[in-house]
């Protein structure tokens, strides 16, 4: 990591960004200690604001900070995993309900373009990709939907679930059939069918749940 003098953004604030990105993302493993003077000398920062970072991670549920321990990574629950896609069933439903009464017709192209995209990758095989044209699918749902809160907390959601994510799209059927889910979705709420499009969206992130209950990596995680 290269912290940068940006007075816009504290280095605290840079240090917890990074931090977070690497547990989202797997690179922080589950039960991984987090030393203050190892992470001081690997970002190159004083102790002070890697401790403020610590400590919002701990509030942010990605870290546990205990007197005898230290600073420990916490881990994936199966039962986290159900509550988390549990929510975010209901409100991307909703969200892809809504946008097929309000979605215009820049946003139904790039949703074409996503899926298109998608399909390109999926031959290519080049699985980064693919996850950016995941997340800007959902995104451009998200805001079609017209509705700024629901936008916003689906918004915060979707960054938080970024490993569960990483984890369905490891699957080389889970992707394929991902990317056909989408199209479905896609095909109903360009017809306006809401309802359809909220069922479809509902069941596209249950079996994404699935998926990663399914993957023995996740199993062993929950050892």
């Amino acid at each position: 990591m290269v912290l940068v003098d940006n007075h816009a953004i504290s280095l605290e604030e840079q240090i917890y960004m990074q931090l977070e990105e690497e547990i989202l993302s797997g690179k922080l493993k589950t039960g991984e200690q987090l030393r203050e003077q190892a992470l001081s000398v690997r970002l190159g920062a004083s102790r002070t604001p890697i401790r403020g970072a610590l400590h919002r991670l701990a509030e942010a549920g990605l870290v546990e900070m205990n007197a005898n321990r230290g600073v420990t990574v916490i881990g994936v629950s199966q039962n986290d995993l159900i509550e988390t896609y549990s929510v975010r069933k209901s409100l991307e439903g909703l969200a892809s309900k809504l946008a097929s009464k309000n979605i215009l017709e820049q946003d139904k192209n790039a949703l074409k373009e996503c899926i298109e995209l998608a399909e390109f990758y999926i031959n290519k095989k080049d699985a980064e990709k693919l996850r950016e044209q995941d997340t800007a699918f959902h995104k451009i749902i998200y805001n079609a939907s017209g509705n700024k809160v629901l936008c916003k907390i689906l918004t915060d959601l979707h960054k938080k679930i970024k490993l569960y994510r990483k984890l369905s799209l490891s699957n080389p059927d889970r992707i394929e059939d991902s990317v056909k889910e989408h199209r479905e979705i896609l095909n109903a709420i360009l017809s306006g069918d809401g309802d359809r499009a909220d069922q479809l969206t509902a069941l596209h992130i249950e079996r994404a749940m699935n998926s990663i209950i399914n993957l023995k990596s996740f199993a062993n995680g929950q050892e």
